[in-house]
């Protein structure tokens, strides 16, 4: 027989040990001098991963609170879960887990990491299957969108594309683009359509924004493709490019990608000069 009083204390217990494992330092927070919580204080947790604090305290104290899929993703990323405790925590939960769930322990391994942050004048970002922003490069966050501003449970490209004003009046043609980008998703979809992460993401969507609503009905798809994008900066103007994806070798659930200035364009010189200077 389930108890559920014990099975919630048990979710706060488990939340609590993950976040005393992980250092200041690995999620990109000062360690500073004064420290008495060994790993993550609760505050930081819940800023990582977009909840409020009040509530996520009282999921480690084991109230009884509704939890989605999407905010075991969001913890699970913030605390680094490997595959095994992510689906524990579902399990915790009573939340049905995706049938593939994606590694967060080592956001991205070292050596791709290095290759990221090697693409010097290339916007580049890495992707998992739900389409969430894992990793980028300094091009990515100086001419496309800084990341580092939304919380962590927010940085889905899909989200991005069609509920963020500030990034959608970058794209030149933001109608077209986005279209583009869900038939893309559409596909990705297909394989995931169990997923409760997909799912709630996608009412989310169709709530949020009456384009997504609209289009997600025409049920359009695209292969991912090599195609020119553009781009208005606030300070460079107009920036062309072309968009090349790749699949990771290591790890099939993310996908490189990658806005090369377009050739016989002014684009490579603007960004060499703004990135150097």
């Amino acid at each position: 027989m389930d108890n559920p009083k014990q099975r919630y204390k048990e979710l706060g217990d488990f939340l609590r040990t993950r976040r005393a494992k992980i250092l200041p330092s690995q999620v990109g927070l000062p360690e500073g001098t004064r420290r008495r919580t060994i790993g993550l204080r609760r505050e930081e947790v819940s800023f990582l991963s977009g909840v409020g604090l009040t509530w996520y305290t009282w999921l480690e104290q084991g109230r009884p609170i509704t939890i989605s899929s999407q905010v075991i993703e969001s913890l699970a990323r913030t605390l680094m879960l490997d595959k095994k405790e992510t689906m524990h925590l579902y399990n915790l939960a009573r939340l049905t887990p995706p049938t593939e769930i994606a590694t967060y322990d080592n956001t991205v391994n070292p050596m791709l990491k290095h290759v990221l942050d090697n693409i010097e004048f290339s916007p580049a970002t890495i992707l998992d299957q739900r389409y969430n922003v894992i990793a980028w490069n300094r091009a990515s966050e100086k001419l496309l969108y800084d990341y580092n501003k939304l919380d962590t449970s927010k940085r889905n490209m899909l989200r991005i594309m069609f509920t963020n004003e500030e990034y959608k009046k970058t794209i030149i043609d933001w109608e077209s683009t986005a279209q583009s980008m869900l038939a893309r998703f559409r596909i990705a979809y297909g394989k995931l359509v169990e997923d409760p992460y997909i799912k709630e993401l996608v009412e989310e969507l169709k709530s949020e924004s009456k384009e997504f609503n609209s289009w997600w009905t025409m049920h359009n798809v695209e292969m991912e493709e090599e195609i020119v994008k553009s781009i208005t900066h606030p300070i460079l103007g107009e920036l062309n490019f072309e968009y090349t994806s790749y699949m990771v070798l290591s790890d099939k659930n993310l996908r490189l990608t990658i806005l090369t200035a377009l050739p016989r364009s002014d684009t490579e010189k603007k960004i060499k000069q703004f990135l150097l200077g």
